[in-house]
């Protein structure tokens, strides 16, 4: 897990035989908004929480400084536990106006505290980003330079998307390589949170990609372009792909066509309607799909594959396609004019 997103136990953990006092003086050695100890057992194990608003109405009670912890925490705390479906858990926390949430081993000892006002989730998915193109409606920006390494702002194409899996609680994040692979490659070793690179041979299309992928350990599967700006909630992302049980969700946006002209209806040789300038409404495909990992077998190995072409073969398969609309920002980096668009959209952010 990211350290920006969890806080070390020993700062926050207590024994069931520390005074109130004692408490006292820990909590007030956190920092604003941490102020939360989680109270272990003569083995460890977690046994409660306690707050300053725990200790204030324990005292306005008649409780007394000496006397132990174990007689004003709340004996049920929240937790991570092993075996628990994370996403939920976490979900429940947050929806209590929780901050801190303790992950505990199997023993039930916290390991660590995660920071519920930085992780926004915690999605059992892994990740793949696609970074192979050429990026050649870019150039020359895209000659030196793989397009996800452009800079927007202050930071690359592709750690915004990145940055925001893993404040999802995404651990296990892939990328595809292929055309100045040893930049991303170098790229992705300096950052040094473990995200990995898969050498791309070939082109092998949106899907075909996915194939070289190996190490995949959970039952759903983000495939995403990498060269995509976008406020996309990956938690809502997920949340539509399971309560509709989808096998595969695509991500999409609105796309409306407006014709300037007056529109005739026919039928044979007669005219059945007028339509002054209308405007149709679509859903155009936003680069970004969730999927179930059982689907993935139908993706042949080291064989060219898109996107299109895949959900037909699902269709056809009678397996369910969903779709999920992207609210707010995207933008498909892929012209001159979409990277100066980007590059003012983040320029204004920064300066709000």
């Amino acid at each position: 897990m990211n350290t920006d997103f969890v806080c070390k136990a020993s700062d926050h953990v207590v024994g069931c035989g520390c005074t109130v006092r004692e408490a006292l003086v820990r909590l007030n050695a956190l920092p604003g908004g941490r102020m939360t100890l989680f109270v272990t057992d003569g083995e460890g194990r977690l046994c409660g929480s306690l707050t300053d608003g725990d200790v204030r109405r324990a005292l306005i009670a008649g409780c007394g400084l000496e006397d132990r912890v174990s007689v004003v925490m709340n004996g049920c705390p929240h937790a991570l536990r092993r075996g628990c479906d994370v996403y939920v858990a976490v979900a429940a926390a947050r929806e209590k106006g929780l901050r801190l949430l303790p992950r505990l081993d199997a023993a039930g000892r916290p390991e660590n505290i995660l920071d519920l006002s930085r992780l926004k989730s915690l999605l059992p998915v892994d990740a793949v980003l696609m970074a192979g193109g050429r990026g050649e409606r870019l150039r020359p920006l895209t000659l030196n330079t793989p397009k996800p390494l452009l800079r927007v702002g202050d930071k690359c194409i592709i750690d915004y998307n990145v940055d925001e899996l893993r404040a999802n609680g995404v651990e296990n994040i892939h990328v595809t390589v292929n055309y100045l692979k040893e930049q991303l490659e170098e790229h992705f070793r300096k950052r040094g949170d473990g995200v990995r690179c898969v050498s791309e041979p070939k082109r092998l299309g949106t899907m075909g990609s996915l194939s070289l992928v190996e190490d995949l350990r959970h039952d759903t599967v983000l495939l995403m372009n990498s060269d995509l700006l976008t406020d996309i909630s990956f938690e809502a992302l997920y949340r539509r792909h399971t309560d509709t049980g989808a096998d595969l969700t695509m991500s999409v946006v609105p796309y409306n066509v407006s014709v300037p002209f007056g529109i005739i209806n026919t039928e044979g040789d007669r005219v059945t309607g007028l339509q002054e300038k209308p405007v149709y409404n679509y859903y155009a495909n936003a680069g970004v799909y969730m999927m179930k990992a059982e689907v993935l077998p139908l993706i042949e190995k080291g064989k060219y594959l898109d996107a299109p072409d895949f959900v037909e073969r699902l269709i056809a398969k009678g397996r369910k396609v969903s779709y999920f609309p992207i609210e707010g920002t995207w933008i498909d980096i892929g012209s001159p004019d979409d990277y100066r668009r980007a590059c003012d959209i983040m320029s204004t952010r920064r300066a709000l």
